[in-house]
């Protein structure tokens, strides 16, 4: 009698299916951030059924993306969702500017973006999550699962048919977690830069067509609040002296702050003391006079270990990954969580339709990382390009001095507007399409063509002027 040596197995791992709770759906996306809200809300609205797994109880997390860009904004005007959107707590920063020693620069105007809205949000993003979520639960297709943690896969016939997940449920018994099973067509993860679900999937896994692609960062990032009066410096992106930069997003009554040091620094930073850390922030940005002093210990500080990645491919049968799970991006110029969501525009786009007939084919899932990939990169070789430039930031100890050649530059007719899109558009933004059609191939290579040259352009000038003028900021003295 020959035994299969998989059979002791398969036999747990069905009666594991049989005991543990089991749900079906057409859609699973772990991860109720930006990209996952976004996609949720869209298939919903598509008639898709659609599970959305979140493993917090609530969105309430600080030292997120909280800048909702021109793009943004239009996707929601397309959804007759902006004007109650607008009606939350929110400031409008109309154009950023950055301030070099005791130099203020203008870097980027929104006011000519070919968008409705010309200016960028800037909202705490529990509260664009909790609007999203509260609008997509009006669909009757659409589920939202709090405190249920992705852990694993469910593959069959190599083929990715669902997900395991740990319901961390209040009622739950101490150090309890109830497994439940989803059950789906397609899995898509949106489960940020440390995805469970594309590490399950294999996707990181260096092989033929897949891996990890990895871009060298030089810079971290620490987060912390001060608080804001009414006569601090406004539309203000950033500050650079003395070796350090300043990160400034307001919330009204504080300000959401990023100091930018050399990564693997933080440690070194510690060990001078609280004090010493108080200290360098006046250097740079002495108005905040005694309000540093709301800095008490380092467990008010955050750091965000940056990374600047993608997968080489996006997908699996059964599974897609898009957003940071696809494609870590650093917080410069803070597009990462307006990228995620033209990445979920996109999915909801090209896979609804297939979504409501089957399951979706790999070459289906392919064509959302063909849309999107080309974006992905511009924007990485845009924020590439600035690392290096803010990395010879930390070479010049001492106060700066703006080189005439960032002045000049100022009075380069239309560089404010071409930066204001580069940041608040971007290249290739997408829009709400119920009926998608193919396009042309005459008509979608001239898309891409101009969208190449735009965000080459863009790249070109960031690149150029970042690295020119802090060249000539670090330069020693002679």
């Amino acid at each position: 009698m020959h035994f299969d040596p998989n059979s002791r197995a398969r036999f747990q791992e069905a009666i594991q299916t049989m005991t543990s709770p089991a749900i079906e759906t057409t859609c699973c996306i772990v991860g109720g951030g930006p990209a996952g809200m976004m996609l949720g809300y869209l298939l919903a609205r598509r008639g898709v059924a659609v599970t959305v797994l979140e493993k917090h109880e609530d969105f309430f997390r600080d030292f997120r993306g909280d800048t909702v860009h021109p793009s943004t904004l239009e996707v929601l005007k397309e959804l007759s969702l902006l004007d109650e959107f607008l009606k939350l707590p929110h400031q409008q920063v109309k154009s950023l500017g950055v301030v070099i020693g005791d130099s203020f620069f203008q870097v980027a105007d929104f006011s000519h973006v070919p968008t409705f809205c010309k200016f960028v949000a800037l909202m705490p993003q529990w509260d664009f999550l909790n609007f999203l979520s509260r609008h997509a639960r009006l669909f009757p297709s659409f589920q939202l699962l709090m405190r249920h943690q992705a852990v694993d896969l469910i593959t069959e016939k190599k083929r990715i048919v669902g997900v395991v997940a740990q319901n961390h449920a209040p009622n739950n018994a101490p150090n309890e977690n109830r497994e439940v099973h989803i059950r789906a067509d397609l899995v898509i993860g949106c489960d940020g830069r440390h995805s469970v679900i594309r590490s399950a999937a294999g996707l990181e896994v260096r092989k033929a067509g897949f891996g990890l692609i990895e871009h060298g960062v030089p810079i971290d990032v620490l987060w912390f609040r001060l608080s804001r009066r009414p006569n601090d410096p406004a539309q203000v992106l950033g500050n650079i002296n003395y070796g350090k930069a300043l990160i400034l997003i307001d919330r009204s009554d504080y300000f959401q702050a990023g100091l930018i040091i050399a990564k693997g620094s933080f440690d070194s930073i510690r060990a001078r003391g609280i004090e010493t850390f108080r200290a360098g922030i006046l250097q740079v940005a002495p108005w905040f006079e005694e309000r540093v002093n709301e800095l008490r210990d380092w467990d008010q500080i955050k750091i965000l270990t940056v990374q600047i990645n993608r997968l080489a491919r996006w997908h699996r049968p059964g599974l897609l990954c898009i957003g940071d799970a696809a494609h870590a991006m650093s917080p410069a110029g803070g597009v990462g969580i307006n990228l995620a969501i033209q990445d979920a525009v996109a999915t909801a786009n090209l896979l609804a339709r297939p979504l409501l007939n089957g399951r979706p084919s790999n070459r289906q899932l392919a064509a959302v990382q063909s849309r999107r990939e080309f974006p992905t990169r511009v924007t990485q070789a845009v924020q590439v390009v600035a690392h290096r430039g803010i990395e010879r930031v930390f070479q010049s100890p001492g106060p700066i001095h703006a080189p005439w050649q960032l002045r000049a530059a100022q009075h380069v007719p239309g560089i404010h507007r071409a930066l204001g899109y580069a940041v608040g558009v971007g290249a290739r933004p997408e829009h709400v399409r119920d009926n998608v059609r193919p396009i042309p191939w005459r008509t979608g290579l001239a898309a891409l063509a101009c969208a190449a040259v735009g965000g080459v352009a863009a790249a070109a000038v960031c690149g150029w002027l970042t690295w020119k003028v802090l060249r000539k900021i670090t330069a020693p003295a002679t």
